[in-house]
This record gives C-alpha cells, structure tokens and sequence, in this order.
C-alpha cells in the first residue's frame, strides 16, 4: 500500500472493497397449514446443514455476525396470495384471474341477466296468449310412476275404471285439475313428445337393416309424424266447432295434442315387433290390437268432454246432438287406424 501526504487538502483515493463470497441463507422451513386453507411450499431444504462461513485469515469480514438471537427470515418480494378458486363459497369473485377487470365482469353479469329476463318477458308476451307457460308446465309435471302406469293403461285399457279425471280446489277456493303426476287419466306431453323422437329413431332403424338409411330419412320421418298430428288435431277442433262443444276439447289446445300424440306407443310396439321377425301374420295381429286399444283408450277418455253430465254444464244437451256427438266420438277412434297404418309404413 502506498503512503500519501497527510499535509494534502486532497482527500485520498477510495478503496474497493474486496469481494467476497456471499453468505448463504437457508430456505424458511414449511409453513403450517394457515387459517384461510391454502399451505404455503418452499423449495427443497439442501442436504449440507447450514454453517456460518469462516472469515477470510487475510481481509476481514465485512458479514457481521448476529446479535443475540438469530433474526426472523423476511422472505424478499411480495407476499404470496391465494388462488382465487381457495377462496371460501361465500367469499366474492375475483376475475382479476381470469385476465377480467371486476367492473368489466360484473357489468357483463348484469348485462346477461338483463337479457335472459328480457327472453323471458317476450315469450311471456308472444306465446303466453295462445299457450299459457302454466299450462305448459301442467301437462309436463309426470313422475316414473305415472309414466309406467299410463304406458300401461295405453296397451291395456279395457279393465280400467274410472275414467273421469279429478278435480283439485286451490287455496283461493278455485278448482283446476290435477296434474298428471296425481291423476292417471290427466292427459300429459311428455309422453307423446318421447313416444314421437323413439319413433323417428325405430324409423331410421328399420331402415338401416334394410340398407335403405340415409340422413334425410330423419326429417322425412319426423314431417309425416308432425303431419299426421296436425291432421288429427285440426279434424278433432273441426269437428267441436261444428258440434258447438263448449270447453273440453274447443279450448284445451293441449289436451287435444297429448291425445294426439298417445297414438305413437302403438306404432313403436308394432315397430318392434316388425323389426323382431315374429312374421307377417303376427305383425298385423300387433297392429290391430294396438289399433283397438287406442280408439277404445280414446273413446273413454273423451266422452267426459264430448259427453260431458248435465251438472257439468248450464245447457242441457239434446237427443239430436248427444247423437251426433257420439257419432263423432266413433269416427275419431275410428279415424286411428288410417294415422297409425302411415305411420307404421317405414
């Protein structure tokens, strides 16, 4: 080292310090698991123990060493956040996450809430004139019970009693009637609408075994089954228009579709056993049966509306038009067989 003139008003030239190794710093141990329910993970301990790194014999030691207990470590940087998806259910949102401002996100909230009741309210508006939604939700409250036991009833009517449907009273004293879930002989939708689609499939069917399937069968299948429901539905308003048959069937637009549709669980069972090989003759035999308890299933079932008893109505009905009621009650039970025979044609 070089000796300077302390008499100089220069002050003297800096020294470096020399370098020195920095001293290592263990990794924090495991955190235990915090009161929010995410545990924090360090990296792997080293597998030397850690020791405090002698001093240089030579230069001293610019490390000095702890005083009294060793200081807590202070990990550098931000602390750790938990992941929005550990929040607690009952804790906001936070969108931040997912690249979305929350002013941004909640705006598209409401937003999408706005458009779904603005859905709703033209629905309500357009539709609920011709179709009430209550109405529609009446004819589709079904359970697993009531579907078993009307399918049954379909294929085997002739032992069934009764056939009026019930009446229930609600809480302001008026009376409706009961959904099909309580009553049997309550007409639904949901049969006819599954019995329709497992038509048009038993359709596609019956065509692929006989190598004659092709995409276009499907809608084909599906028009002429829409078209022999509507034929069916505009011939049975006709004729209560004609007859001048108050309620019941001139009104109820749903009850005469759920009518309609129950036709198709006898064409799936002739369907079935066509596609089975039990033969021709045994065929027809299905399908005249299937055919008879229909009509008889719909005669029952519609007489209390054609028919209806002379308590149920302030207009007596004659002789004249009770006879020509009941010959229109034959001729749409009768009117089944010509539906299901095209039907049954795949």
């Amino acid at each position: 080292m070089a000796y300077y003139n302390t008499n100089s008003h220069s002050p003297p030239p800096l020294q470096h310090p020399v370098p020195t190794h920095p001293a290592y710093i263990p990794e924090p141990p495991s955190t235990p698991m915090s009161p929010q329910g995410y545990q924090r993970y360090t990296s792997t301990p080293p597998a030397q123990p850690y020791q405090h790194p002698l001093p240089n014999q030579g230069h001293p030691s610019h490390i000095s060493p702890p005083y009294g207990a060793p200081a807590a470590y202070q990990p550098m940087g931000p602390s750790p956040q938990p992941h929005p998806s550990a929040m607690g259910p009952n804790g906001p949102v936070d969108f931040s996450a997912w690249g979305l401002d929350n002013a941004t996100a909640a705006f598209g909230m409401q937003l999408g809430q706005s458009a779904v009741a603005a859905g709703q309210e033209y629905v309500q508006k357009n539709l609920g004139g011709f179709i009430p939604i209550s109405n529609l939700k009446h004819h589709f409250n079904v359970s697993n019970s009531y579907v078993i036991n009307k399918i049954r009833l379909l294929l085997f009517p002739w032992r069934h009693r009764p056939w009026s449907r019930r009446v229930v009273r609600l809480e302001n004293g008026q009376s409706e009637w009961a959904p099909p879930r309580e009553d049997i002989n309550s007409p639904d939708l949901y049969i006819p609408l599954m019995a329709l689609v497992t038509y048009v499939l038993l359709a596609a069917l019956h065509s692929g075994l006989n190598a004659r399937f092709h995409p276009e069968i499907l809608g084909i299948t599906a028009s002429k089954a829409l078209a022999v429901v509507l034929l069916d539905f505009l011939f049975v308003k006709s004729g209560c228009y004609l007859l001048n048959i108050p309620g019941g069937l001139s009104s109820q637009v749903l009850d005469v579709l759920a009518y309609d549709g129950y036709k198709f669980v006898g064409v799936i069972v002739t369907l079935i056993a066509g596609l089975l090989g039990f033969g021709r003759t045994l065929y027809l035999l299905v399908f005249i049966y299937t055919f008879l308890s229909t009509a008889f299933f719909l005669l029952r079932s519609l007489r209390s509306m054609v028919l209806p008893d002379a308590s149920a109505t302030a207009a007596a009905v004659n002789p004249s038009q009770r006879s020509r009621r009941i010959t229109f009650l034959f001729l749409v039970a009768v009117s089944q067989i010509v539906y299901m025979g095209v039907l049954v044609r795949v």
